[in-house]
């Protein structure tokens, strides 16, 4: 590709990533990106540049949409359980011809201190919470049905948006948005009399305050683990990496 070109860009978003894979592009002489959004959060954080909101309707129609928006290369910054996408940005780009680069953020790894158990899936997780426990759940509004039947326990979940399917039974639910920080993890601990926290290995900062709340306060964590990437695709774990790789495949300037 001639370096007077511009490269087209689809940024697969959602996380704290994308948006700042996006603003980071937007000063990339050449690069022009667009940003799709699956529509599960009701009132997204947008990122810099264009936006579209909603799926795709599957592989095929993503290939298509690809094709018909000339697109050279898919960034796929999804949420790391986000396995769905990714895999029908595996098979799109395979079928468009088009270029996949993977960002996605290291998973957590428990240090000293810490209580941790692996679980494989949400439906484990269900099944391994000891009766007459206080359960932290923060694995997003999207799982919490996996937890309707556990009828032995009081959960408090917490999540951007409220849940759409079966809750348990013995539930509060907070409704917030992080970043949060190791004191505000420690006292909501603490008030709710919390002796089990379950979530996803989702890594990045945003999010890992309550793994450092648990560890001070001895609090075991159910961690989930992530599922098996889709891809054999090129992946990098920080937004600089991303720019790098785009700027030397296409041999563009790495300052607007």
């Amino acid at each position: 590709m001639e370096c007077d070109q511009t490269v087209k860009v689809l940024i697969l978003g959602g996380t704290t990533e994308s948006r700042a894979l996006a603003a980071a592009l937007g000063t990339v002489q050449g690069i022009e990106t667009i940003t799709s959004l699956a529509g599960r959060v009701a009132e997204p954080i947008l990122p810099v540049g264009p936006t579209r909101i909603g799926g795709f309707g599957g592989p095929d129609a993503l290939a298509v949409w690809l094709r018909d928006n000339t697109i050279d290369v898919v960034v796929d910054a999804t949420h790391p359980f986000a396995s769905t996408i990714a895999a029908h940005a595996e098979q799109a780009t395979r079928a468009a011809s088009v270029a996949l680069l993977v960002l996605t953020r290291p998973p957590w790894t428990a240090g000293e201190g810490d209580r941790w158990t692996s679980v494989s899936s949400l439906p484990d997780a269900a099944s391994a919470i000891t009766p007459g426990s206080r359960v932290f759940l923060t694995t997003g509004r999207q799982g919490v049905h996996h937890f309707a039947s556990v009828d032995h326990s009081w959960f408090l979940v917490r999540a951007i948006d409220p849940p759409t399917g079966p809750v348990p039974p013995h539930m509060s639910l907070q409704l917030s948005r992080g970043p949060f920080d190791v004191h505000h993890e420690s006292m909501m601990l603490a008030d709710n009399r919390i002796d089990l926290l379950i979530t996803k290995n989702s890594g990045g900062d945003m999010t890992r305050a309550k793994l450092d709340a648990a560890r001070a306060a001895s609090i075991p964590v159910l961690m989930v683990d992530r599922p098996a990437s889709p891809t054999a695709a090129p992946t990098v774990h920080a937004v600089a990496a991303a720019v790098d790789w785009l700027t030397n495949r296409y041999a563009l300037p790495a300052d607007g």
